[in-house]
């Protein structure tokens, strides 16, 4: 299974108490387009303070919602492809009421 302890100095921020190993390469793509994102939010940041005009704010805004969708679809393809497959491999058929429940979360 993917899923293993973190050390006790790193606090977990959910309320899953699951954890998951990720490669140095899964890491790096997410973190980096989350780096590309929050660069985005300061942009809107600046733009706000700086008076832009609305149209343009929320052209931006949009771009940061499509980068965000595109980082849950890497994020969500990866836990279907590792966690839920694995899971379900091993007789635990409980992971797919959770990926059903997220998906719920997800398409609100």
């Amino acid at each position: 299974m993917q899923e293993q302890k973190k050390p006790e100095d790193v606090q977990c921020c959910c309320g899953s108490g699951r954890y998951k190993k990720r490669s140095p390469e899964e890491i790096r793509s997410l973190t980096n387009r989350l780096s590309r994102i929050e660069g985005q939010i300061r942009g809107i940041r600046s733009m706000v303070e700086g008076g832009a005009y609305c149209p343009d704010i929320l052209v931006q805004s949009s771009a940061v919602t499509a980068a965000m969708n595109a980082f849950n679809k890497e994020l969500l393809a990866s836990h279907i492809r590792t966690c839920v497959a694995e899971d379900i491999r091993a007789g635990d058929d409980a992971t797919i009421d959770e990926l059903v429940r997220l998906l719920q979360k997800l398409m609100k």
